[in-house]
């Protein structure tokens, strides 16, 4: 068996037909969309996020600017410009780039970001808000993958769903989305114990950990849809999944690194920007 593959290319190009139609609407009553990016970092991995961020806003008619604060920045800095750009009428969505200055943690300064702009759900209230129910900005990631597998018609109603990865900007919430699917969900992380066992009775199997082919096929039940979140970076200037390709050869559907959750991800954050919190995916 070889799996399906579940690109994004295809989804990810029609939301920014969408989001560049209401950019234009927005464009011409005179109030153009509004994206404000604030790094803190010399991370040229990050600089080459925030750069194809800028040039995928610009083609779809979002303004988009850069606030690089430097990487002497200090959380009261980060927090001031947070909270200014909130303040600002003529600003529809505020992302921070991680990673942060040595000594400044996320959950330190993201607070400053106004919910109703956080358009990559980095604020803790974001992330209250969705376990509540609420309105509020999924992480666009997150977001992205619950996206992927409804393009694919992937039932999540009463599904096994297991998470590998327990993060604020990913696990968690993705978590909260899957469980408002209906999904049955359970979480691991780097303290479970026999990972293994613990995968292979997903259905859905999401790994969003940060390791190269953490995800090998004794992980994944036969026929289970398998979508890889990671994102890492290879040698030779390549980028490798948490899951490694051999699982094809087990699974029914499997998400590819590059060109699975990424486009759908970027495509998310402008989508959000344009189509505010309460019409967010």
């Amino acid at each position: 068996m070889t799996a399906n593959r579940l690109g994004g290319a295809e989804l990810a190009a029609r939301l920014r037909a969408q989001v560049a139609e209401r950019a234009a609407a927005r464009r011409a009553e005179g109030r153009p969309a509004r994206l404000v990016i604030v790094t803190a970092t010399d991370d040229e991995a990050s600089a080459w996020y925030v750069r194809s961020i800028a040039s995928a806003a610009a083609k779809v008619g979002i303004d988009c600017d850069v606030a690089d604060l430097g990487t002497a920045a200090t959380a009261g800095d980060l927090t001031t410009q947070l909270a200014t750009l909130s303040a600002d009428p003529g600003v529809d969505g505020v992302m921070l780039q991680t990673p942060l200055p040595r000594g400044v943690a996320l959950a330190e300064v993201s607070g400053a970001i106004d919910p109703a702009k956080d358009v990559d759900g980095a604020n803790p209230l974001s992330l209250g808000r969705l376990a509540a129910g609420q309105p509020a900005y999924a992480p666009a990631t997150a977001a992205a993958v619950v996206a992927l597998l409804d393009e694919y018609a992937v039932d999540l109603t009463g599904v096994r769903a297991v998470v590998v990865g327990r993060s604020a900007v990913v696990g968690k919430p993705l978590a909260h989305l899957l469980l408002d699917r209906d999904a049955t969900v359970t979480m691991c992380h780097s303290r479970t114990r026999d990972l293994a066992a613990v995968t292979s009775t997903a259905d859905v199997l999401v790994a969003a950990v940060g390791r190269t082919h953490l995800v090998t096929p004794e992980h994944v039940r036969p026929g289970a849809v398998v979508v890889d979140v990671g994102t890492n970076p290879t040698p030779d200037g390549g980028l490798a999944g948490d899951v490694d390709p051999a699982v094809s050869e087990v699974a029914a559907a499997l998400t590819p690194v590059p060109g699975g959750v990424g486009p759908v991800t970027t495509a998310l954050l402008l989508w959000h920007t344009v189509a505010g919190v309460t019409s967010a995916l």
